[in-house]
């Protein structure tokens, strides 16, 4: 396999079959990637609540606390 193929590997690692087993890349390329995903996720998290209603925090606190099981329903 050749590395050129993939972007971002520096070495490719694999196994007696030659399959791809592990791939090496810079770290500044890790955290690129990271990012991405990173940022991937909060497109999506923004998408899921694009139609709720906008709350303040005391808003926001509120109904948390309302959702909250009392204690009393605790069993320990």
């Amino acid at each position: 396999m050749k590395v050129d193929k993939y972007p971002f590997a520096r070495e490719l690692i694999t196994d007696t079959e030659g399959n791809i087993q592990k791939v090496v890349i810079d770290f500044n390329d890790y955290q690129r990637l990271l990012e991405a995903i990173e940022d991937e996720g909060l497109i999506l998290a923004m998408k899921a609540v694009q139609d709720e209603t906008p709350r303040s925090l005391n808003e926001a606190l509120a109904e948390l606390e309302e959702e909250r099981i009392p204690s009393t329903f605790l069993v320990f």
